[in-house]
């Protein structure tokens, strides 16, 4: 072999060895694997210190101690409290003169569709109406087919025996979602000019998505008082995110020479925005606007325990009364919801940008479809308000009844015949699988606990992530919850290696088979719309109240994102490339390991970082499945008002710890992908 391929010019002249080259083997081995083998110096050393410092300075705290700063974070609510009660406080009369007209607007549009309008016993516009005038919107924004998927899902809320529930819950997400559609795009167009906007709002986005929503119920009860008003400004804080951010991307991504040469032409920039920007990044605002309806929709059982109307009532009251079946049929009813938002607003977009690329409104045909569709809902909208028939939905056929009795019987059958099995896995997995573990991080002195996370996060995400550790931990440390911050991170960590696991194997599965995508994406949307409440309690009827079932239910919920941008990934990589491999003589496995997955890196780390603050979101809800630690904690302060300080210090700390998991797996993303062989010059 020519020297050629292992020397480069030197700048100064003549030649210089690739250090990597040079040397034994063995160095060369270990200086290009040296993140790794820091990684286990690093674990080596923890282990070392944790044998023989264990249950040392591990910073426990009793489950009714008192810390300064928890008095202070209760007497803070404390404070908001009575100024929203005698109304001294400029800001709370803001919030009730806006909880008052929310209500008010809320209350106008149930008179319309789902409460008696005295002195009428019946609402305005009875169930066929409401179809009506739901197929005309969708007929006219999407055409026929979303028309065709419509009615049968309006249909389905009724016939499942939740008719009223299903239109009080869109109204709400309609509600919240205009609004955050109206401020985020708004914001989104900031961030995307500005780079001071950009860097102000990021933080603010960070917590409101890693915030757990039961963090801000108490004070969103507080400021806007029970009901409406407090479900869709607590709806709107956690669905704006989506959009202001996947707005912001679509803006930066209009490219940079179609925006010069149609500023050579003297536009001002309302014109460049206006004509160019906002249309080109169309398609992108759209899919931002469907996923802040999709976490709209997420809220709609959490927001039942402030008393928001809507499907999360009968979600909340089956789990409260141990019925499986009552809260799964309107888990379901939710479900069908979703899709029909989803497929609608998705085929809302695209042929609206089929429209503007024609140039046209539509052929004879569609406008005489109009017309008879307005005519049609005209009709509807006359014998609803008039006729008792066509205002109350009719009591046959009900698929809710032997639905939910079915799922009653399979719960039951659940307990009886296979607590056994279940006993045994659960007992193993955390027996020999989650207690060393935590273990490690909980049980070892905070300050080697501490070094040993800042020490990991230097190598994996370099100077930044260590930044970010340090000013996390710190903080985690002065809120006095360490212990239980420990044991939560643990939990984090172990389930999303479960789902990293899931989605390669099941994401090259479908990235790989157009069969098993088909096969496995309807599974996986309903895992993603499907309300974490509902599919918790068959998990505590197999495994019962624990760390592994709450765990368990944290895999559940973030799998299906994780999986899906893993077959992505796959399905992304170049057909050359694989056609290459084939023609070399690759093997299957050789195909995936050595082409498909090293080409899919970036989807995979991106699934890691999302899997960590899917699971991460779940860590209220696990808390009530027994998991205990900070999820414990925060649903101890909404229960208890002696507790609410500690309560916020938990869900402050939930923050922290979802900002330096996200920094440490991002720039430790970045610094993987600048340093593949790809990404070289």
């Amino acid at each position: 072999m020519s020297t050629s391929t292992l020397e480069r010019p030197a700048a100064g002249g003549g030649t210089h060895r690739d250090p990597e080259l040079s040397g034994s083997p063995a160095l060369a081995t270990l200086r290009r694997h040296w993140r790794a083998a820091s990684l286990l110096g690093v674990l080596v050393v923890w282990v070392v210190a944790w044998a023989i410092f264990k249950d040392q300075y591990t910073l426990v705290i009793g489950g009714s101690a008192r810390t300064p700063v928890f008095d202070w974070l209760g007497d803070r609510s404390a404070w908001v409290e009575q100024a929203a009660s005698n109304g001294s406080n400029p800001f709370i009369n803001l919030a009730g003169a806006i909880a008052d007209l929310v209500d008010s607007v809320f209350g106008w549009l149930q008179s319309l569709f789902t409460v008696a309008h005295f002195p009428r016993p019946l609402p305005q516009i009875g169930w066929l109406g409401t179809i009506a005038v739901a197929a005309l919107v969708a007929y006219a924004a999407a055409g026929w087919r979303t028309l065709a998927l419509v009615v049968p899902c309006f249909l389905a809320f009724g016939v499942l025996g939740y008719w009223n529930d299903a239109v009080d819950l869109l109204i709400v997400t309609f509600f919240a979602v205009v609004v955050s559609c109206l401020v985020g795009i708004a914001i989104g167009v900031l961030m995307a000019h500005s780079r001071r906007v950009s860097a102000f709002v990021t933080p603010i986005l960070d917590v409101m998505q890693t915030m757990p929503p039961f963090v801000y119920l108490l004070p969103m009860s507080i400021l806007f008082g029970i009901g409406p008003a407090a479900a869709v400004m607590m709806t709107l804080i956690y669905a704006a995110p989506p959009v202001i951010r996947i707005t912001a991307h679509g803006i930066r991504s209009v490219s940079g020479p179609v925006i010069e040469a149609t500023d050579s032409l003297g536009q001002t920039g309302l014109q460049r925005l206006w004509n160019v920007e906002l249309p080109m990044a169309k398609r992108t605002i759209i899919a931002g606007i469907n996923q802040t309806m999709m976490a709209a929709l997420s809220m709609a059982t959490i927001a039942a325990y402030i008393d928001s109307p809507g499907l999360g009532q009968p979600v909340l009251d089956g789990l409260k009364r141990g019925q499986l079946g009552t809260s799964f049929v309107a888990g379901i009813a939710i479900v069908i919801m979703a899709v029909m938002l989803d497929r609608s607003m998705t085929a809302a977009g695209f042929r609206a940008e089929l429209a503007a690329r024609a140039g046209e409104r539509g052929g004879p045909f569609r406008r005489v479809g109009l017309a008879v569709a307005t005519v049609g809902t005209l009709v509807a909208l006359y014998l609803s308000h008039n006729y008792i028939w066509a205002n109350e939905f009719p009591a046959q056929p009900d698929l809710g009844t032997p639905l939910r009795n079915a799922v009653d019987r399979f719960g039951e059958w659940l307990r009886t015949d296979l607590s056994h099995l279940t006993d045994g896995i659960q007992r193993g997995f955390t027996d020999y699988g989650l207690n060393p573990i935590q273990s490690l991080f909980a049980d070892s002195p905070w300050f080697v606990t501490a070094a040993a996370i800042l020490a990991i996060a230097a190598v994996v995400g370099g100077r930044r992530a260590a930044v970010a550790t340090v000013l996390c931990l710190g903080m985690i440390l002065g809120l006095g919850l360490w212990n239980h911050a420990m044991e939560t991170l643990t939990a984090c960590i172990v389930a999303t290696v479960a789902v990293v696991v899931l989605a390669v194997v099941l994401g090259v599965l479908m990235g790989r088979s157009n069969r098993v995508d088909v096969g496995l994406r309807p599974i996986l949307d309903m895992g993603q719309t499907l309300p974490p409440f509902v599919y918790l309690v068959p998990i505590l009827i197999l495994f019962g109240p624990n760390r592994f079932t709450a765990m368990l239910a944290g895999v559940v919920y973030a799998a299906p994102v994780a999986i899906k941008l893993v077959a992505d990934g796959i399905r992304a990589v170049s057909p050359n490339t694989i056609e290459a491999a084939e023609m070399a003589g690759s093997s299957t496995w050789q195909m995936i390991t050595k082409v498909q997955l090293p080409m899919a890196r970036s989807s995979v780390l991106l699934a890691t970082n999302q899997g960590l603050l899917y699971v991460l979101s779940m860590v209220v809800i696990g808390g009530m499945a027994g998991a205990g630690a900070l999820g414990f904690d925060v649903v101890t302060g909404f229960r208890q008002s002696s507790a609410v300080g500690r309560g916020l210090a938990a869900g402050i700390t939930i923050v922290l710890i979802g900002i330096m998991l996200d920094r440490i797996t991002t720039y430790g993303a970045q610094r993987a992908s600048a340093t593949s062989p790809d990404s070289r010059a």
